[in-house]
């Protein structure tokens, strides 16, 4: 993949996670499919605060998406944390079968969402190359 076409491609990216942490979240979680997307039942404050941390990051990303190489940290810890919150709620997903939904809702979204804006911030071979010399 050519450098232009990474580059548009992550801006693209930012935008469509930056929107679903914002949008997508919550109507998930309260609206559409609670089962795949919310891990509490009854009362609990805790969907709130965690729409409020992605909304947060979500409007960051945006905001990131205008030049991405000026931001890479950012975009980095989002594709780590995603891997990461991902490969935990997977595992806890196993522990009550009310929770396997979990399985086809919101731990592939932020393991898909890590991996892309990994490879899309990988540094390129000519990158390297440079700093070793």
């Amino acid at each position: 993949m050519s450098e232009a076409t990474r580059l548009k491609s992550l801006k693209i990216a930012l935008m469509v996670i930056g929107f679903a942490f914002i949008v997508g979240l919550p109507v998930f979680m309260f609206a559409l499919w609670p089962s795949g997307w919310s891990w509490h039942t009854g009362h609990s404050d805790y969907p709130l605060m965690i729409v409020g941390v992605y909304a947060t990051l979500g409007a960051f990303l945006i905001v990131a998406a205008r030049n991405p190489y000026d931001h890479l940290s950012l975009i980095r810890f989002t594709a780590w944390s995603s891997l990461v919150h991902g490969l935990i709620m997977a595992g806890q997903s196993f522990e009550n079968v009310g929770n396997h939904g979990h399985l086809m809702g919101d731990v592939p979204a932020l393991l898909i969402f890590g991996a892309v804006l990994l490879a899309l911030t990988r540094r390129p071979v000519s990158t390297l190359s440079q700093r070793a010399a």
